[in-house]
């Protein structure tokens, strides 16, 4: 539906804290999907444990289209973790405001692109200074890009993520307002999902908060999460969780349809990574990956955080090519558009 964005922000104005991991309720959602602990970020758990982003799926059978699919865009394809370390425009930021955070109102409508019919309206607690994707210190409102926003409000447990987003201010620059071509919102504590057919931040209407890669989670040692990846193209279809569908007149099979969950098989040798690495990989492994939005191909998106640079070195002397993946089959039936 949008775009393939590389450059990706961080940026030091609004409380940008890290995702951690703290102890939650066990479920079992069927063999091999039982829910560990549930990261936290702002205090909030991301979503119930049951949630499809906590769910295992290192046991789930291997979808009949999968050699197909993975054979058409990740097959020869290296993994690339779309973070920064010392670059402020990679990575995307999170935004953690407190539950008293003023409101400001939201506009749509942004060079071109408008999805105001799909959103959710505003006021939103989005901080003036909030950081905006592919911005940095010197340059906080970049001009091109997703430009992805993303709050979560303590105490509340809410999230708000916009799309192309940029202030609005006065004439005398002070930011009166956030405009955008697509918003979406969140109750952290419910699975509830965005009406069918519906965007968001991302092209699958999937929130992207849920799916990113901190630096703090991963050293704790375990990710208990899908991740969030892209690749070049989308089926006109998709499955839950997602609710968007990919470019009409996408019809062919090994085209993925959003939300499609992939994984290394359980044989894939983590051993030959360390630390943070070993960590995303197994994560890969048990939670796998989302596939919300076009981009480049195995694009695995995180905060940005000057101590990944071990990992980065790692992953580039030791590529994981993207053949290593396999389909695994949805929850439920593929939708298609």
């Amino acid at each position: 539906m949008r775009r393939t964005t590389l450059a990706l922000a961080l940026v030091p104005l609004a409380l940008v804290l890290p995702v951690t991991a703290a102890p939650a309720s066990v479920t079992d959602n069927g063999a091999g999907e039982s829910a560990a602990r549930v990261h936290r970020i702002g205090g909030c758990q991301v979503f119930p444990a049951d949630n499809p982003w906590n769910r295992r799926v290192d046991r789930r059978p291997v979808w009949r289209w999968s050699d197909a699919i993975v054979d058409r865009q990740l097959a020869g394809h290296d993994l690339h973790l779309d973070l920064g370390t010392t670059e402020e425009r990679y990575g995307i930021p999170v935004n953690v405001v407190p539950e008293d955070q003023p409101l400001l109102p939201l506009q749509f409508g942004v060079d071109g692109e408008d999805y105001g019919d799909e959103s959710d309206r505003g006021p939103v607690f989005v901080p003036a200074d909030a950081a905006i994707e592919g911005g940095s210190s010197a340059e906080p409102d970049p001009q091109e890009g997703d430009r992805h926003v993303l709050a979560v409000r303590s105490g509340t447990c809410d999230l708000v993520e916009l799309y192309a987003a940029e202030r609005v201010r006065d004439a005398s620059g002070r930011v009166v307002a956030w405009r955008a071509a697509a918003a979406a919102r969140w109750d952290l504590g419910s699975n509830r999902l965005r009406p069918a057919r519906w965007t968001s931040a991302d092209a699958a209407g999937l929130p992207i908060t849920p799916g990113l890669l901190s630096y703090d989670e991963a050293a704790s040692g375990r990710i208990t999460h899908a991740l969030r990846f892209t690749m070049p193209s989308a089926r006109s279809a998709y499955t839950w969780p997602a609710r968007h569908c990919g470019p009409s007149g996408n019809t062919a099979r090994d085209l993925p349809a959003y939300g499609l969950r992939f994984r290394l098989p359980r044989s894939f040798p983590a051993r030959h990574y360390t630390g943070v690495a070993r960590t995303i990989v197994t994560a890969m492994k048990r939670y796998g990956l989302v596939y919300a939005d076009q981009g480049s191909a195995m694009y695995v998106t995180g905060t940005a955080d000057p101590r990944w640079e071990d990992a980065l070195d790692q992953f580039r002397d030791r590529p994981l090519d993207g053949r290593a993946l396999e389909v695994v089959t949805p929850w439920r039936r593929v939708v298609s558009c």
